[in-house]
């Protein structure tokens, strides 16, 4: 198990064989112990992991999509405010780690087969690097030896997407035939089975990016990557021997994946792993129930009606869905509802004693409140504390990249659906549509997020997307791909308010929760209910939690700021100081 302690001790030791990575090892013995036996070359690979450029021990995820309402609007989003001298992400010392290795794993001494495998360890870890620069800027240069500090590439420009995506299709392609690891009981490590998942996420992204972003001009080459993303995909699910994790019953079946401490091996392939005794520990709980620590991250309306009904039909097929109470709304939809925010019987337990817990408006803006990665117990919302594996690579991305790109190439089949989809929703207690695809497209989802798809599966299966990998880290990404980079600006909307002064209670314990109140707080007051001023103003200034049509309608949150999405921010910018050291590298369109 890769322990934190561990991967700074051996990125220490990777270092010191490498002296700063800029020139010749001091030493011909030094350079010879790391790569002169298989177990210098492990100790070197795993210092990989420790990578800047990879996720951490983190759940703080999706913060920024277009389905979470926080406290503070990015600058990212704000007309005018984001520019090049913000912007960050143009670092390649860990490149230069990597490809340090790559150019000396090469002693005849240890056979072909050892050193491939260590080989592939390594150009997984650079596919990933590539890949996630490449989301982030477009063309990047493609560096594939380390470099002198007086070779002239250092100085050069950009190379096309194309070519760097070649590059690191090659990578992951190597890392798939020569990883020679098939099972990793901790859930810590890369084995094969996590390049061919990450070779269909990379695929999956390059793919459907090429298809819907026309202006590249690459549409041709779209099919070619969705169909390695599929065959990719397939090797898991045919040889991997995951399945979706259904113990205990659709009603915890799925929370359980996130909230274990120890990676539920039957569908997480790899995981961050925390360890009491090390205290290596992660902040979910500080970070989701805190009311200044964290973003106060609560889901919107829009987003919360593409749960399904438990019998399969849309939930807005229902003419009264928008003005449903919360507590009415909650119920016969989807389980996984109910294991990602606060409802219903809900229960938190504080100091031993596990006692109702509906949303509580000081965490949350629309009342939608998440808890699918915290633990329920409020010991571990005061600090780092949470001993939750957080999960890196699952199961359920791979089914859902599968459906998505053989949707995508018009190939899906009702076998493929029944074993991808259909089998995400069955978890979820999902009785209906589970066999066959679909054929008729959800007016809610053209409507509200997809203008322009008819297909009804890449509908269908984009809804389950979003809602299988919430809060996973996904959604950002899923936008710019699909080139829906406008749903960034859809209202952060919350749940409906029949009337002003009239405490609610939220999950049907018989105790009141909450009020909305304009300007004047009513009196008497109301014990344990909290009071939200939904005033236009207060103290003279706009007030951001609002009701859609004064005294009544839906929660709206900073609706008086404004939030601005232009083409040009599908990439982000050069950084402006690393544009003036090197200006070869030229600016993306539109941050000029």
């Amino acid at each position: 198990m890769k322990k934190q302690y561990i991967w700074i001790l051996l990125s220490l030791i990777s270092l010191s064989a490498c002296k700063k990575l800029d020139q010749e090892p001091e030493s011909a013995p030094t350079k010879s112990a790391v790569f002169g036996s298989e177990a210098g070359l492990k100790l070197y690979t795993n210092s990989f992991y420790a990578m800047d450029f990879l996720p951490k021990n983190s759940t703080s995820k999706d913060a920024m999509s277009d389905y979470l309402a926080v406290k503070a609007v990015s600058d990212f989003l704000l007309p005018g405010a984001y520019t090049a001298t913000l912007s960050t992400g143009w670092t390649w010392n860990d490149l230069r780690n990597i490809n340090y290795f790559i150019e000396n794993c090469n002693d005849p001494a240890i056979p072909a087969e050892v050193r491939n495998n260590y080989l592939g360890l390594a150009r997984y870890f650079r596919a990933y690097f590539y890949m996630e620069k490449v989301k982030r800027f477009g063309d990047v240069p493609w560096i594939g030896k380390p470099l002198n500090i007086d070779d002239p590439k250092l100085y050069g420009g950009r190379d096309k997407r194309e070519v760097v995506m070649d590059s690191v299709l090659a990578d992951i392609n190597f890392a798939c035939a020569n990883i020679q690891a098939v099972n990793d009981p901790t859930r810590s490590t890369v084995t094969k089975w996590v390049a061919y998942a990450f070779k269909s996420r990379i695929c999956l992204f390059e793919g459907t990016f090429r298809k819907y972003h026309t202006e590249l001009g690459l549409q041709s080459t779209a099919s070619v990557w969705l169909d390695q993303a599929a065959s990719a995909a397939k090797e898991v699910m045919d040889k991997g021997g995951y399945a979706i994790n259904t113990a205990g019953g659709p009603n915890v079946s799925y929370r359980q994946v996130f909230t274990s401490t120890v990676p539920l091996a039957n569908e997480v392939l790899q995981a961050s792993v925390s360890d009491l005794t090390l205290n290596v520990l992660n902040e979910a709980n500080w970070w989701w129930t805190s009311g200044t620590y964290g973003q106060k991250a609560s889901f919107t309306k829009t987003f919360i009606n593409t749960y399904l009904n438990l019998d399969g039909t849309p939930f807005t097929n229902n003419p009264s869905y928008s003005t449903m109470l919360f507590k009415d709304e909650v119920k016969g939809r989807d389980l996984r509802l109910k294991q990602t925010i606060r409802s219903g019987d809900y229960k938190r337990i504080s100091g031993g004693v596990a006692v109702p817990a509906p949303p509580v408006f000081s965490y949350t803006f629309t009342g939608y409140q998440p808890i699918k990665w915290t633990l329920d117990d409020t010991y571990y919302d005061a600090g780092a504390l949470n001993t939750n594996a957080i999960s890196l690579f699952r199961y359920a991305e791979v089914l859902l990249n599968f459906a998505e790109a053989k949707a995508e190439l018009g190939t899906l089949t009702d076998a493929d659906w029944a074993g991808t989809i259909g089998v995400l929703r069955a978890r979820a207690g999902i009785t209906g549509g589970l066999t066959s695809k679909p054929t008729v497209a959800d007016p809610y989802l053209t409507a509200n997020y997809f203008p322009g798809i008819t297909d009804a599966a890449i509908l269908e299966i984009r809804r389950e997307r979003g809602i299988e990998l919430s809060l996973e880290g996904f959604r950002f990404s899923d936008i710019l791909r699909w080139k829906r980079g406008e749903l960034m600006e859809q209202e952060w909307n919350g749940f409906y308010v029949p009337a002003l002064n009239t405490p609610m209670d939220l999950n049907e314990d018989g105790i009141l929760d909450v009020a909305f109140y304009n300007a004047t707080k009513p009196t008497p007051e109301v014990a344990g209910v909290t009071y939200v001023n939904v005033s236009p103003t207060v103290s003279g200034k706009p007030n951001s939690q609002l009701l859609k049509n004064g005294s009544f309608g839906e929660l709206t949150w900073m609706k008086e700021t404004t939030r601005k999405w232009e083409d040009k921010m599908y990439y982000y910018p050069i950084p402006q100081a690393d544009l003036q050291k090197n200006p070869a590298l030229g600016q993306n369109k539109g941050w000029e």
